[in-house]
């Protein structure tokens, strides 16, 4: 929408996501499931995309154009930074996938 937006982490950062429209159909999915095919542990992964960050910037630069990715800032947190790197960056929803999220 026009403003800038701060990358505090390389580029090379790992990023595992669900589009909008496949979290919306996981929450109707889940909203439906039997929660005894679930069992006691309620707690799931859901599928997803592992992508980089450039990798996600070099899609916003197809769809939105070098407009959209000038307004990004590259302005490195060491704080920030601490945190990411301990993420998983590699997701198994096998359990998830069992239930029928996909």
């Amino acid at each position: 929408s026009g403003h800038e937006a701060i990358l505090p982490v390389p580029r090379s950062v790992v990023h595992t996501h669900a589009s909008p429209r496949s979290a919306v159909n996981f929450l109707i999915h889940a909203a439906a499931i039997d929660g005894s095919a679930v069992g006691p542990r309620r707690n799931l992964t859901m599928p997803g995309v592992a992508v980089t960050v450039g990798e996600q910037i070099e899609a916003l630069e197809r769809i939105a154009g070098a407009k959209a990715v000038n307004l990004i800032r590259e302005e490195p947190d060491d704080t920030i930074w601490a945190i990411v790197k301990g993420w998983p960056t590699r997701f198994e929803a096998r359990r998830s996938r069992e239930l029928g999220f996909a």
